[in-house]
């Protein structure tokens, strides 16, 4: 979990950056990059304290077993789902507190059971210890865009 907030450190430092743009790396704005991580952390929290783990099944998927393994995502292969798409209108100030969201939502994680889960639509059930990971590899996968973008 350490390391998934070390991750989350990462992410804060670059607010300060948060309005600026790089069409030839990303359409979107450093913010949005920020704010969509920190949904995908809250939003897959939510979902996974509310699930049974009774339901939990694992199933093999290559791609996952090949994202987990190399620890990154190609980019530009997905689209997000809309319910962790930004609003168009991004501050720092909702920045700041997504940060804290996403914090406390780490947190939680930490005390959910080990089979508590979510569906990933490609991965499939993620159980606890695959989406702390998969949370790992998808914030780090934003923070190098962010990186590459403020080159």
């Amino acid at each position: 979990m350490s390391k998934l907030n070390g991750i989350l450190n990462e992410l804060e430092s670059q607010l300060q950056y948060f309005d600026i743009t790089n069409p030839a790396i990303s359409s979107v704005s450093v913010g949005w990059h920020i704010d969509h991580s920190c949904l995908v952390i809250i939003k897959i929290t939510e979902t996974m304290q509310a699930s049974d783990p009774l339901k939990y099944k694992s199933k093999f998927s290559i791609m996952k077993q090949l994202v987990f393994l190399m620890g990154k995502f190609p980019r530009g292969k997905a689209d997000a789902p809309k319910s962790v798409l930004p609003n168009d209108v991004i501050t720092h100030e909702e920045l700041v507190i997504k940060i804290q969201s996403a914090r406390a939502a780490i947190k939680a994680l930490s005390n959910c059971a080990k089979n508590k889960f979510f569906l990933h639509p490609i991965f499939g059930n993620l159980n606890t210890p695959d989406t702390i990971q998969f949370l790992g590899i998808h914030t780090k996968h934003h923070l190098s865009i962010i990186k590459d973008m403020l080159k």
